[in-house]
């Protein structure tokens, strides 16, 4: 009997020792042609649940070799371990590919296995669930082809043919929204460029670089291109919905997967984007939310879609109220979530939808928590950007107990930064400094600098503002105050926060033209000016054209006091904000030492100037 016959056979741990030492001899020798084919060998050599085995083989032959590196002194000998070190790493990495190949896989097993296991109606809920970008394991784009894979491969010997057939529905959804997206996905932000720095968001007229529209010309599936083609003309997508007569599972599951990676791309680019820090990320908010409408929207038009059966109306519904909550959960755990921004550059539009109607239900179905303390933060700060302010009021008023409640302090500070501002826009300066006194305390317990340069710029200039109402306070008193707006203007400057940057320059400027300082005031109100204006934010906007006529006219420059001036007052009573009166006195004043001749005169001269701000029906009031 030969020796080959005595022998016994090869335990696993030699056979994947000896596998190992072969990858060595073979990489010394200039056999191994590329890392593919050293994980090509990888995987014909493992055996199912023997990954421990090979590992622990794997790690006793680094150990070894790293132990030769250490202690060997001659030259040639250390270059050959060195080069032994190398084929290891090659192999380390194969093996760590392989277990990344191998938890995907196993993943998407235990899905196919849900999926099987689900009741019908469900069903569609289930696929969701295991899509969830909240899960701690995200499928990615590569996990999503697997599992359509798979799921192709589903045998009528594993379950009944009804299932089967609902299986391979939802893996030609999940192909084809792949595929779609791969299609949309250069073309997703090129819309940008059409106009740049107008009309950014989703909530614009139609038009060559409204985004719906663009994108409803680079897809050519009837469903995403109905959709679309429905957003840009502003129009809800529960419309969409109520008219379907049949379901298209397919189409549906497509819809999903195009939608959940065009949004997450518009995201990503917001949060790189090279131009505005504060803009990209508000946009990377108007992104969720905007998606967020369009599938609370269709989830209610299924509940409404009367020529469809009741089971499918059902859980179309539902499915589409779950994605509606899954982005509101994901948007409300970012990192960078905009506690101090809101979605106005997208929902804005004259034709704009409702953004508060529209996540009323989901918002309600989210528990006492922290994220939805958070969306409430920003659809608060939506709602006083454009005017609502007692709506506003009541978002922050629940947002800040929520946040009590769910103790984050970060998104408890926000809120009363944003009371203390909303009490200044209304001119209650004692409440506006309450909130801001107590914001600054706790931002400064917890170490939140933009939570505090956000308080310091509130309460800074709610103490000028309620000065500026007493005639007689002087300069020396006014010194604290102007001491915590310089520090206030320096910490939202590192944080980029222009917002807070215009309340502590214009607060500044006010400062100094109390104390009679009108050139120093001047230089403050022109940057608080400067920023309003990049901001779109009016009612500030005004007040500073309202001060640096306060400053000029102290300075005797009457002419550039009347554009100043009337700016200001036009800008103030659009926005029904008090101060339209003050400024509005100036302007009589100023028409009064004129002359009425005089007054026309200078305001005809600077007509285009004027005009370019408030377009020419504002100057026909002026002049009236």
């Amino acid at each position: 009997m030969s020796p080959a016959q005595n022998s016994a056979p090869l335990s696993l741990s030699d056979r994947y020792s000896a596998f190992i030492n072969q990858i060595i001899v073979d990489t010394l020798k200039g056999k191994i042609r590329s890392k593919e084919y050293v994980y090509k060998q990888l995987v014909e050599q493992l055996e199912p649940r023997t990954g421990e085995i090979f590992e622990r083989c794997l790690i006793e032959q680094v150990n070894i070799i790293q132990h030769k590196l250490e202690v060997e002194t001659d030259e040639l000998k250390q270059a050959k371990a060195e080069r032994q070190r190398r084929a290891l790493r090659t192999l380390e990495d194969a093996w760590e590919r392989y277990q990344q190949t191998q938890q995907r896989q196993e993943v998407c097993n235990d899905a196919i296995a849900q999926l099987i296991n689900a009741d019908a109606r469900d069903r569609i809920c289930v696929l969701l669930q295991i899509l969830d970008p909240n899960q701690t394991c995200v499928f990615n784009r590569q996990d999503i082809e697997l599992l359509a894979q798979e799921l192709e491969q589903v045998q009528a010997s594993d379950t009944d043919d009804t299932t089967v057939g609902e299986l391979r529905s939802l893996a030609t959804g999940l192909k084809q929204g792949l595929s779609t997206y791969t299609a949309i996905e250069l073309h997703l932000v090129e819309w940008l460029y059409g106009n740049p720095g107008k009309n950014l968001g989703f909530g614009g007229k139609s038009g060559a670089n409204n985004p719906w529209n663009y994108w409803a010309n680079h897809v050519n599936r009837p469903l995403p291109k109905m959709l679309f083609q429905g957003q840009a003309l502003n129009q809800s997508a529960l419309l969409l919905a109520r008219e379907k007569t049949t379901v298209d599972l397919s189409a549906w599951v497509e819809l999903m997967v195009l939608l959940r990676g065009m949004q997450n791309g518009l995201v990503a680019w917001f949060d790189k984007q090279p131009y505005s820090f504060q803009a990209g990320r508000n946009l990377a908010a108007a992104t969720f939310l905007a998606f967020a409408i369009v599938w609370s929207e269709l989830s209610k038009g299924f509940e409404q879609a009367q020529q469809l059966p009741e089971s499918d109306r059902h859980r179309l519904s539902r499915a589409c109220f779950q994605i509606t909550l899954q982005i509101l959960r994901a948007f409300a755990q970012r990192d960078n979530f905009p506690l101090y921004g809101g979605v106005f550059a997208s929902f804005s539009g004259e034709n704009s939808r409702d953004t508060i109607a529209y996540l009323d239900q989901p918002l309600k179905a989210i528990a006492k928590t922290q994220e939805k303390a958070r969306i409430l933060t920003i659809l608060g700060y939506s709602q006083q950007w454009i005017g609502n302010r007692e709506q506003a009021k009541s978002f922050y008023e629940e947002a800040l107990n929520l946040a009590r409640e769910a103790s984050d302090q970060t998104c408890e500070i926000a809120n009363l930064n944003h009371l203390s501002r909303l009490n200044l826009s209304q001119g209650e300066f004692s409440e506006a400094i309450d909130y801001g006194q107590r914001a600054l305390l706790l931002s400064r317990q917890i170490g939140d600098s933009l939570g505090e340069a956000n308080a310091i710029a509130n309460l800074g200039y709610a103490e000028v503002r309620q000065a500026q109402q007493n005639e007689h306070i002087t300069a020396l008193e006014l010194e604290p105050c102007s001491q915590r707006l310089e520090r206030g203007l320096k910490l939202a400057e590192k944080h980029q926060d222009l917002l807070s940057q215009v309340f502590c320059a214009l607060g500044l400027g006010i400062a100094h033209l109390i104390s009679n300082q009108a050139s120093t005031a001047k230089s403050y109100l022109e940057t608080s000016l400067n920023l309003s204006t990049r901001i779109g934010n009016l009612e500030l906007e005004g007040l500073s054209h309202a001060a640096i006529a306060e400053a000029i006219y102290q300075l005797n420059q009457l002419s550039a006091a009347v554009v100043h001036a009337c700016l200001g007052m036009y800008l103030l009573e659009q926005k029904q904000a008090k101060e339209w009166q003050q400024a509005a006195n100036l302007v009589a004043i100023l028409r009064g030492r004129l002359g009425e001749e005089k007054f026309k005169q200078i305001l005809q001269q600077q007509r285009t100037q004027i005009v370019a701000r408030i377009s020419v029906d504002g100057f026909d009031h002026l002049v009236t």
